[in-house]
């Protein structure tokens, strides 16, 4: 009985063969294509990836060419060259209009501040960015002429949780002390150097103003 057995298990293999090389032969390419397709995906998605990349590379330094410039007009040119989209756009606009805020002529200072208070108020962009541009115009000299309206601008950039909000307590602290409200100056200082989530150099500032103040630096 083995042999025959062994001759219908050799016939059984050979049909298994045959079928499978005939479905290979039929369906066969379905799988090359799936490979050529997942490979060419990755090489077209690395190389989306190094594109991004070098435009990054690229918009960065042209930005860091055009604040390097050595006067104030050259800078605003260059600036206004750096060629930028979107998210970059408002960035080549925030420190333009940064740059200019303190211009000496009246005209350009006041365009770059609308432009800052512009930029604060976009809601397409993210919070980070309007932010900044509220804190930079609330802190350039006459961002803000009503001194009650700077105070409670500061105080929402000063909010737990706001990207900025040691900075702005800050110069919360310095309008203080500009107003002669010693007390309270020293006490937003002590409340910033005492603070872990603020930077340590705003910290170390903050130590700095406390010992002006008249306070003890704490260690």
């Amino acid at each position: 009985m083995s042999n025959p057995d062994s001759f219908i298990d050799e016939v059984t293999e050979e049909v298994r063969r045959d079928r499978l090389f005939r479905v290979f032969r039929r369906y066969g390419w379905i799988g090359v294509v799936g490979v050529l397709a997942l490979v060419g995906g990755a090489a077209w998605n690395e190389w989306q990836k190094a594109e991004a990349r070098a435009r990054a590379e690229a918009f960065g330094d042209a930005v860091l060419a055009a604040i390097e410039a050595p006067d104030a007009a050259a800078r605003a040119a260059a600036l206004a060259a750096v060629p930028a989209q979107g998210a970059g756009a408002a960035v080549v606009a925030l420190i333009a209009a940064a740059e200019a805020s303190a211009s000496p002529d009246a005209a350009t200072r006041a365009a770059a501040l609308a432009r800052l208070k512009a930029l604060s108020e976009e809601a397409s962009l993210p919070v980070h960015w309007r932010d900044l541009a509220a804190l930079r115009r609330l802190s350039a000299p006459g961002g803000e002429p009503d001194a009650a309206a700077r105070r409670q601008g500061l105080e929402a950039l000063a909010a737990p949780g706001r990207p900025y909000a040691p900075l702005a307590r800050e110069q919360l602290a310095l309008d203080d002390l500009a107003a002669g409200n010693r007390d309270a100056a020293q006490a937003g200082f002590r409340a910033l150097a005492d603070d872990p989530a603020a930077p340590s150099a705003l910290r170390a500032r903050a130590g700095q103003m406390i010992v002006v103040l008249g306070g003890e630096a704490r260690n």
